[in-house]
């Protein structure tokens, strides 16, 4: 099991506030540009001193037979044995069946435990989302082994990870029970970064149904956040009813801005907050979480609870909560938040002293920031992101909220997603989403650290 030590390592470090990689910044109004240099094949532009490799294709034959499923997205970096453990979520739908790990006709199903299946769909359309599992070697940067760790969810986008060493895989899919699928969908799926086999599929009902995005999970309390992809969405957070076994159960509730019910952060079509501006924050506990309308959203914004722009990727670091909303801002391209928890977050006597929502970047300008999705939290401090868009950039914040770049998608259309370094700090892995590749990006980390 991972120690909480080295969780809070490997998900937040400690920020001494300074920024190595503003060595790379390529924005003129930042900074000087810097020479990029395509790299891995056509697929990516990195600054010199720096390469990537692929290390897993949509459609290779993995160790347990089946095939790699296509539309990787977000992903974690787990330390077991020695050995870095990728856990890495797919965003299939039912069909088109060859994005799935069973070939495009199928042919491979029967040879899957049925058991194992959440949504079988009859036989015929069962959910081709879930996560695989990759253990790679870093120190000869290639794949040990890979093979599928659940199955039969639908659009698995993003999650986290947790500080007990396990992948929380969320669903952004509201599909009923019908005529083709056995369950209803929506839910979170918990995967031990340690199983080598399908896990027992296990919806963490309690945890709401929803359009669920990411998580990410304070190690100091075992509250975990949540972001929703709607263009009404809002921001929950869960309290288990015991630190480690979500299974259990636990409280569902809303983040609300304290006296601004109903408040709009979107800055849409008025700025209702401003970069840097600090809003006092209540939670609204939510009830009926697990219903077949999909209306959490709706009656906890009727309840008070905050509006958000399409919440995407979140994750812990620097002892706070950043996230970002893919369409928010006055040119809907795209916002970062962070949350400060209270002293005595999810505790009775945390509205004395209550956790703060601060906009962190909002820059109106495509050409700083054009939807910004999966985030995570580099070794030195600095918010590492990637964007959902054509000519997708890596780009890395500052602590003092300077926007630059670290790298770009030049070989096609595609989103980048499930950005994560390894537990060493050597690795920055990442997909590109519709051709299916996972790639390991290795250079100057240790340098640029201490520039």
């Amino acid at each position: 099991m991972i120690s909480r030590r080295n969780f809070i390592k490997q998900s937040f470090a400690v920020s001494a506030g300074f920024s190595g990689l503003n060595l790379f910044l390529s924005m003129p109004s930042v900074a000087g540009a810097v020479t990029m240099n395509p790299v891995v094949e056509k697929w990516l532009e990195l600054p010199e001193g720096f390469k990537a490799k692929i290390i897993s294709k949509w459609g290779d034959k993995m160790s347990d037979g089946f095939f790699v499923p296509g539309h990787p997205d977000g992903m974690a970096a787990f330390d077991v044995k020695g050995k870095v453990v990728l856990v890495r979520n797919h965003e299939n739908s039912p069909g088109p069946t060859r994005y799935g790990p069973f070939g495009e006709d199928l042919s491979l199903l029967p040879k899957a435990d049925k058991s194992k299946f959440f949504d079988y769909g009859f036989g015929t359309t069962p959910g081709l989302g879930g996560t695989s599992t990759v253990i790679f070697n870093e120190e000869k940067q290639r794949v040990v082994s890979q093979f599928l760790t659940l199955i039969g969810t639908n659009r698995n986008c993003a999650g986290g990870l947790t500080p007990w060493n396990s992948w929380i895989s969320c669903e952004e899919d509201t599909t009923l029970k019908s005529s083709q699928s056995e369950k209803n969908h929506g839910y979170n799926f918990e995967i031990p970064a340690s199983g080598k086999k399908l896990v027992d599929p296990l919806p963490l009902k309690e945890m709401g149904r929803f359009n669920h995005e990411a998580i990410c999970i304070d190690p100091s309390t075992g509250i975990v956040y949540s972001t929703e992809d709607r263009s009404d969405s809002l921001v929950y957070r869960f309290l288990p009813k015991a630190t480690g076994k979500l299974h259990q159960g636990g409280t569902l509730q809303a983040l609300s801005i304290k006296g601004e019910k109903g408040f709009d952060s979107r800055n849409w079509e008025q700025s209702t907050c401003k970069v840097g501006d600090a809003l006092e924050v209540e939670w609204i506990t939510l009830s009926d979480v697990d219903t077949d309308e999909d209306d959490l959203r709706l009656r906890g914004h009727s309840q008070g609870a905050a509006l958000f722009a399409r919440g995407e990727g979140m994750w812990f670091g620097n002892r706070e909560v950043y996230f970002a909303c893919t369409n928010g801002g006055t040119t809907k391209s795209g916002q970062i938040f962070k949350y400060i928890p209270a002293a005595s977050e999810g505790k009775t006597d945390e509205n004395d002293a209550p956790g703060k929502l601060i906009l962190f970047a909002e820059p109106n300008n495509t050409n700083i920031l054009k939807y910004c999705d999966n985030l995570t939290v580099a070794p030195w401090g600095d918010v590492i992101l990637v964007e959902d868009s054509k000519d997708a950039y890596i780009r890395g914040i500052t602590p003092a909220g300077k926007i630059y770049n670290i790298g770009r998608n030049i070989g096609s259309d595609s989103e980048l997603t499930g950005p994560c370094f390894s537990p060493s700090g050597k690795t920055l892995f990442l997909n590109i989403q519709m051709e299916g590749l996972t790639l390991a990006i290795t250079g100057p980390w240790e340098r640029l650290r201490q520039a």
